[in-house]
């Protein structure tokens, strides 16, 4: 009970902590270091994943000011293509999980 943090333990019952888990869309504003709404406009929908195509994440390696984040979009990127191509041209939501 101590541990817990709970007065009223049942015997029969197993306790857990809901973890929490980020969105598709909040990991990728994470690492990209963009705004909610244009990271929210360049999500793709690819058969039954969600997607970022390569060209958006191009431009942003071209024109991002912070040069840290620059590398991250270049390595997830990098990832997306060559380590696990799923859909051509596009860097999957499955991706993102292991990158993250």
């Amino acid at each position: 009970m101590a541990l817990l943090r709970c007065l009223k333990i049942q015997v029969d019952r197993a306790y857990s902590r809901v973890v929490y888990v980020p969105t598709f869309l909040k990991k990728l504003i994470n690492i990209i270091g963009i705004s909610e709404q244009c990271v929210a406009a360049q999500i793709k929908q690819k058969g039954d994943s969600k997607c970022i195509p390569w060209k958006n994440l191009k431009d942003i390696i071209l024109a991002h000011p912070d040069t840290k984040k620059r590398v991250d979009v270049f390595a997830l990127s990098i990832y997306g293509l060559v380590v696990f191509p799923k859909a051509l041209g596009h860097v999957d939501e499955a991706v993102i999980d292991l990158f993250d």
